[in-house]
């Protein structure tokens, strides 16, 4: 007979097997939402060649950005009212949804609306792995299971280029989305089957109002941050559109969510410091993760010469640092209780790596990238866990999924400003420097082979030279950029109050030394 895990803090004995299980497929459904992207970037060529369109390509991967991060919350909200066995299981359904009608797409139109149902699905998996990690396991346990999260992480941003040219290649771009359904069969199956959480039914009604604001303020968000230097010049009436749209949504969003019977982001988990803090931190570990994942195999290609399929692979120093490092954290604060040397290691360590890959010319060498990478991985191995637990344990239990979706919302968005920000930058350092070495006119005619090593390998090589010098450049811009944003993490991280985690024991309440309001009652540990 299958064992089957109850919550933590019950008085049922949960075994260890059915925790393993458990984590097993709430680390399949991680999968799922994060090898996706990475897949679908490999097979967007044939993708286009055979459905055309090529002119709505981004929207095939904003319509997916957009609706994970308008549901993100949503999804949180709905786990804490009605039960989060129930929305996790829906989500991961809709998320299926999605992938079987994208692989059936006719034609553009059809491919992004279907990836946006499947975006609608892909917010509430990373929500509901994170929320029923909390119900599970006391935060004092969880730092074991960090290195699971990153390893996961760590695979799919290293194997999806792979897969997905592979899959492609041998298959056809529509088994990029149909290799979903096995994976999420797995995952259903297992939770199923395993996973017994007690059933909600909540007195209030959704905050619809609030879901609707939030939504729209997010949607503007994000499409600034696509489109602005982009699509539209900064200064634009669309860029100056959205963003007036997105100040005024927020200010009614906060406004609606003080009148709420139940708000869907309830503003007083932010009367926690730590948990406003590690909302600032997580914010600014996604803008210099996100931006160091899309620049640095940028410069790996462009002037370090690496292919594409190779310069995922060159990620593995600051990959598997991350990896190493944020078991290591785990294991520690398991067995310490101890966690706010952390963040501040972790911001320090960030402002480093971030420093120093801005010093990469067209001179340095892969072996010296791969050790400035390194650095950065074991900043980012400090923090990406450890924000989540933190958060997580300044709520009570019954807010666990606003806390988690407020927390995975947060660092989203700092990935859609990193990569904005840094995007910015990149571009106009690149497009000085080549008009200062070849001159305007030299410069535009060079810029059709922008980040395409095929054709800069066909370029003469006085304009290969000057490309080169260009990119090393714009990188050298944009990661300084992540270095003065990942100061301000690492001055946020000196505020954090080590308050004693959940599971530690019965003098343990979390919130006690915290200046909270709610101090959740301390669960007891899972027998291992």
């Amino acid at each position: 007979m299958v064992d089957t895990v109850k919550p933590a803090g019950t008085s049922e004995e949960v075994k260890p097997r059915s925790v393993r299980v458990v984590l097993m497929a709430l680390m399949i459904a991680m999968l799922l939402a994060m090898l996706d992207n990475m897949i679908i970037g490999t097979a967007m060529p044939t993708i286009v060649g055979e459905l055309g369109g090529l002119e709505h390509l981004s929207w095939v991967v904003t319509a997916y950005t957009l609706a994970t991060a308008a549901s993100t919350p949503i999804w949180g909200k709905i786990g804490d009212m009605y039960g989060r066995k129930g929305a996790f299981l829906t989500s991961i359904v809709i998320f299926l949804i999605g992938s079987v009608l994208s692989g059936m797409a006719q034609d553009m139109g059809q491919l992004i609306g279907f990836r946006a149902i499947q975006g609608l699905g892909a917010g509430g998996l990373m929500v509901g792995v994170m929320a029923i990690i909390g119900d599970l396991i006391p935060p004092r346990e969880r730092g074991k299971y960090q290195g699971m999260m990153a390893g996961v992480m760590a695979l799919a941003m290293i194997g999806g280029p792979l897969v997905g040219g592979t899959i492609t290649d041998h298959w056809g771009w529509r088994w990029s989305f149909y290799i979903n359904l096995p994976l999420g069969a797995v995952a259903l199956a297992m939770v199923t089957a395993v996973l017994h959480l007690p059933k909600k039914r909540a007195q209030g009604k959704i905050d619809y109002l609030g879901a609707a604001l939030l939504t729209i303020a997010i949607t503007s968000t994000v499409l600034v941050t696509t489109w602005g230097g982009n699509e539209y010049a900064w200064s634009s009436v669309e860029i100056l559109g959205l963003i007036a749209v997105g100040v005024v949504s927020t200010a009614a969003f906060l406004y609606a969510e003080t009148k709420a019977a139940e708000p869907v982001m309830p503003l007083h988990i932010f009367r926690s410091r730590n948990f406003t803090l590690m909302s600032v931190i997580g914010f600014l570990v996604g803008f210099a993760m996100f931006g160091g994942v899309l620049y640095l195999p940028l410069f790996q290609q462009s002037v370090q010469g690496a292919s594409a399929t190779n310069s995922g692979l060159l990620l593995l120093p600051m990959l598997l640092s991350m990896m190493v490092v944020s078991l290591i954290a785990g294991r520690v604060t398991t067995s310490s209780g101890k966690y706010k040397m952390f963040p501040i290691a972790g911001g320090a360590l960030m402002v480093v790596g971030m420093f120093l890959l801005a010093t990469m010319d067209t001179g340095t060498t892969r072996l010296v990238s791969g050790l400035y990478m390194a650095v950065l991985g074991a900043g980012l191995g400090f923090l990406m866990q450890i924000t989540m637990l933190v958060a997580q344990n300044s709520v009570e239990m019954k807010d666990m999924g606003v806390a988690s979706s407020s927390a995975t919302l947060f660092r989203t968005l700092g990935g859609s400003f990193g990569v904005a920000l840094m995007g910015s930058l990149f571009t106009a350092r690149v497009t000085d420097t080549m008009s200062e070495r070849l001159g305007p006119e030299a410069a535009d005619a060079a810029g059709s082979a922008q980040l395409d090593a095929a054709s800069l390998a066909k370029l003469p090589e006085a304009v290969r030279d000057a490309y080169q010098h260009a990119v090393a450049a714009g990188t050298h811009s944009a990661f300084l950029l992540g270095a003065a944003i990942a100061v301000l993490g690492f001055a946020a991280a000196w505020f954090v109050k080590e308050v004693p985690l959940r599971g530690a024991g019965p003098a343990a309440p979390a919130g006690a030394a915290d200046g909270d309001k709610a101090a959740p009652a301390a669960q007891e540990s899972l027998a291992h």
